[in-house]
């Protein structure tokens, strides 16, 4: 059972607990690097969440929350762990939303986060090694483990009636833990993996790459990396050679910039993303284009969720330190008690100060399980006349 949520708007005198003023949380995200196309929007998504609480006015007697931005690069660790290490000892945030790459958010989970009592949630680390790192209690993520998108991967593509598949997968945490988990799964239902080989970013040329590919074969090549960067270079060798015409897109590969670059070749491409059909996610996508950014961009859904529940967390604790608002997120994330949805965050905060318990759906159909990542819902797409469009929802 969820325990009675207790908050008061009285301004109370005691360390982590906030009045009416500012609340500093930090957005780190891969605003250069490998997916800095995508990144803008999911920024976007997140402060859109703390402008609409900061304009109720109902948090911690009036507070207003200031997004700090900092860059994790998606893939230097050391660049990302630096940026961190700002975020928390020089602006003096009181949570980080982020960050986005799996490899820079299990290092800042434990060279910044652990060691400063410092909770984060990501809105997009996928690793499955995230589910059981050592994080005190101070992490958090509302995208799936990736363990669940290997299983839908190999759904998507056997009910399909593709049988043999190349894979190529970028080398890092993310690259390597969903194309493991998508080999097992897809290998379970009889399917063949002709060659499973890891590509780095950041080359000017694949040609190398793509020729190993080529000469295993298969009926589709599975393309496990990064929309701007490895995983495009591969794409465009592959269509510039001949060696695949048909292609699988998980998450990270997910995203409209790609499909302007590439164009009608990519026709015909299939993949998944995490989503929802559900009735958050249609508002939010109304809101994010009131707010002028992509709603369907990857993981916009996941970072509003994540700001919000950052935010919800904090008033139920009636305290910005991360070890009082932390031990709340789960409470705030799953049932029982009254459903949130976007655009609701002042019901919220009126609900909770009232001692009511709030059931946050959010965008994304939020439901945290074991250690607090999303159980997951993942949308089936296929690229059609220059477009994404939808196909299911698994």
């Amino acid at each position: 059972m969820k325990k009675l949520l207790l908050a008061t708007t009285a301004l109370v005198v005691m360390a982590g607990v906030a009045g009416a003023d500012e609340i500093k949380i930090g957005v780190i995200l891969g605003f250069t690097g490998p997916l800095e196309s995508i990144t803008p929007a999911m920024g976007a998504a997140a402060e859109m969440a703390m402008k609409e609480v900061s304009d109720s006015g109902k948090l911690m007697g009036g507070s207003t929350v200031v997004s700090v931005r900092g860059d994790s690069t998606c893939v230097d660790a050391a660049a990302a762990t630096a940026s961190a290490e700002r975020l928390v000892t020089s602006d003096k945030v009181a949570a980080i939303m982020g960050a986005d790459c799996s490899g820079v958010t299990g290092a800042i989970l434990q060279n910044v986060a652990r060691p400063n009592g410092v909770a984060m949630i990501s809105p997009s680390a996928t690793s499955p090694a995230l589910s059981t790192a050592e994080d005190d209690g101070l992490f958090f993520r509302t995208a799936p483990s990736d363990a669940r998108q290997g299983v839908v991967m190999a759904d998507v593509i056997t009910g399909r009636g593709i049988t043999s598949v190349a894979l190529t997968y970028t080398n890092n945490d993310y690259g390597k833990g969903l194309a493991e988990s998508f080999q097992a799964a897809f290998e379970a239902a009889g399917g063949t993996i002709t060659i499973s080989a890891a590509h780095e970013d950041g080359k000017a040329d694949y040609s190398a790459e793509v020729a190993s590919l080529a000469a295993a074969g298969g009926d589709l090549l599975v393309v496990a990396g990064y929309i701007d960067q490895g995983g495009k270079g591969i794409i465009q060798g592959s269509i510039d050679s001949g060696a695949f015409s048909a292609f699988y897109l998980p998450d990270g590969m997910y995203g409209t910039p790609l499909i302007d670059a590439i164009g009608a070749p990519l026709n015909g491409t299939f993949g998944d993303v995490p989503g929802t059909d559900s009735e958050g996610a249609a508002t939010f996508q109304t809101m994010a284009t009131a707010a002028g950014f992509d709603g369907t961009a990857s993981f916009t859904g996941e970072s509003y969720d994540a700001a919000a529940l950052i935010m919800l967390a904090m008033a139920a604790a009636n305290s910005t330190a991360s070890k009082d608002w932390s031990a709340k997120v789960m409470d705030i994330a799953n049932a029982p008690g009254e459903p949130i949805q976007p655009g609701e965050l002042a019901k919220a905060l009126d609900l909770i100060a009232a001692g009511t318990d709030i059931d946050y759906v959010g965008a994304t159909a939020v439901e945290l399980i074991g250690g607090g990542e999303s159980a997951g819902s993942y949308r089936e797409y296929t690229v059609t006349d220059g477009k994404i469009v939808t196909d299911r929802y698994r």
